[in-house]
């Protein structure tokens, strides 16, 4: 085995545990004092305690910090791609004001960690490359790294709004019988906010910041285009127009939302129908490249072992 390897992970290892215990230390010595302090029945500087910040949150400040002025180094020009950035993390969820500087930042960042941790690795495990092979390592790694984030956020946003395709024909049973109990639209969606926040957290996020918008001030017909901006889906800017079309010409809220519900139901349930039926062909290669073989083998290899056994003797004696 390679003992400079070896040596080099065991370091690298040990490094990481004593980082870790030495957090871990500090952490449990700041407890300790708050503990000691309320137990003394200093309840001002246990209190001034309990709002200063632990070793764990001065690194979170400390990495916010970093992947800010990343950010701004590594932020588009362009106030088009900024806007495009900014949409696609508030579809995913994330709406704070520095949310772009941090993912901006994080890309930079992933890339930097990513060279150094090529350049950790030794030469010989890499086959001692050329100049030219090194660079196109080095190269690789950066651009895994810049576009982790874009990966990851893709995910995030198809995930949410999965969650919200599946929440919405709930909700707007719940929007139904709010509206016909009594309730007018402003306050059904934000009882209906409150009642799916447990179940649907997306969902209710989201009617809850609808509610707030239109607590606010802002329009109906506003707050709704935005809800629908922020969310991204088709469902949800049907429900939109439905809602303002209603709003415009004093339709039936409750019987609108009644027929769009079943709608979407119906659609989710086509769609799941799509999906089994896709089933059978994805399970083709599968079961041809690993189930067949392994049944082939389970049923006839003891027979053509017992053949081999019974057959060649005899032939071998003729």
């Amino acid at each position: 085995m390679d003992v400079p390897l070896i040596g080099a992970v065991v370091t690298f290892l040990a490094v990481l545990l004593a980082s870790s215990a030495g957090i871990l230390y500090l952490n449990s010595r700041e407890a300790l004092k708050v503990w000691r302090r309320r137990a003394d029945g200093d309840r001002a500087v246990a209190e001034a305690d309990e709002v200063s910040p632990g070793v764990v949150e001065q690194v979170k400040v400390q990495v916010y910090a970093l992947l800010e002025w990343l950010g701004k180094l590594n932020q588009p020009s362009n106030s088009e791609e900024v806007r495009a950035t900014r949409g696609k993390l508030v579809c995913a969820g994330y709406r704070s004001g520095k949310a772009s500087l941090f993912y901006v930042g994080a890309k930079l960042l992933l890339a930097v960690i990513a060279v150094c941790l090529i350049a950790l690795i030794p030469a010989k495990v890499l086959g001692f490359p050329s100049t030219t092979q090194l660079i196109f390592y080095y190269v690789l790694a950066a651009a895994c790294g810049y576009y982790a984030p874009s990966l990851w956020l893709r995910r995030a946003i198809a995930s949410r709004q999965d969650a919200l395709q599946r929440a919405i024909p709930d909700a707007l049973d719940l929007m139904v019988v709010c509206v016909e109990a009594g309730l007018g639209l402003d306050q059904a969606i934000g009882r209906v906010g409150e009642e799916v926040k447990r179940a649907h957290p997306a969902l209710g996020d989201e009617l809850n910041l609808l509610a707030l918008e239109l607590r606010t001030g802002v329009t109906r017909q506003e707050a709704l285009r935005n809800l629908a901006h922020r969310t991204d889906l088709e469902e949800v800017r049907n429900l939109v127009a439905i809602l303002v079309q209603t709003d415009r010409f004093g339709t039936s809220i409750g019987q609108a939302l009644r027929v769009h519900a079943d709608s979407m139901r119906t659609t989710r349930r086509l769609k799941a129908e799509e999906l089994a039926a896709k089933l059978p062909v994805k399970l083709l290669l599968p079961l041809i490249f690993f189930i067949f073989p392994s049944m082939f083998i389970v049923t006839i290899g003891p027979a053509c072992i017992r053949m081999v056994r019974v057959l060649f003797p005899a032939l071998l004696g003729q």
